[in-house]
């Protein structure tokens, strides 16, 4: 990595899962024979809404209970080292980037443990609250509209997607870690840094479906490859 560096670093499901963070992938694309587009769809909220707020309540009270791995931290250490020549964007709606001392992590589906007003009428705001209990009165806005987790669910716009073109635009490393490459528009990021000039890499188990992308494939769980990756010439 050469010292003027500037690193675009885009991580998936992959990294969270070394965490024991569970993902739809793991149950074939069904939570409690609900299908992703149920929970994860405003066709859905606009169905069932406490459906969806259990799903989400559950996805919180798991994830008060795992930890950063070696990777979240390596990254974090990564940032103390070059600052705002890191940009860290994450497919990830967990906050263990954040546990892990990273301060710059750009969520563009969203954030878990954040919640909204469902018609925008305020900004987002930190949230833990669970709604787990059959017929619990789910929350509402102050302007009288349902409070809907701060999640980018299926058929929407990502978040901060100008901002994070500008990112790659100026990238001269792209590194990838535990994404599937099937998932867009987060899969297609490799194709516009490798068109402004920057070295791409990859890091997960398996090669992701856009493999020929990448100037170089490292095979290995992000908690073994991520700690070692980043040497600075």
């Amino acid at each position: 990595m050469e010292a003027a560096a500037h690193v675009f670093v885009l991580t998936g499901a992959g990294i969270s899962a070394e965490s024991g963070i569970q993902t739809f992938r793991d149950a074939g694309g069904l939570w409690e024979e609900h299908r992703v587009e149920d929970v994860a769809s405003p066709e859905g909220w606009a169905k069932s809404p406490a459906t969806v707020w259990r799903f989400y309540s559950l996805r919180r009270a798991q994830a008060a209970t795992v930890v950063p791995n070696g990777a979240h931290t390596a990254l974090a250490t990564l940032e103390e080292r070059i600052g705002d020549r890191l940009y860290l964007c994450t497919q990830n709606v967990d906050p263990l980037h954040e546990r892990a001392g990273s301060r710059r992590v750009v969520h563009m589906h969203g954030e878990l443990m954040k919640s909204r007003c469902e018609r925008d009428h305020a900004p987002p705001f930190d949230d833990t609250a669970t709604y787990l209990e059959p017929g619990v009165e789910l929350p509402r806005c102050r302007c009288g509209a349902r409070i809907r987790p701060h999640i980018c669910w299926f058929g929407e716009i990502p978040f901060r997607m100008d901002e994070v073109h500008e990112a790659l635009s100026r990238a001269t490393l792209f590194v990838t870690i535990g994404s599937s490459g099937a998932v867009y528009p987060a899969a297609g990021f490799v194709r516009v840094a490798r068109q402004a000039g920057a070295k791409t890499v990859y890091v997960g188990p398996e090669a992701p479906d856009n493999k020929g992308a990448f100037d170089e494939c490292r095979l290995g769980k992000a908690t073994e490859v991520v700690p070692g990756l980043f040497r600075a010439s």
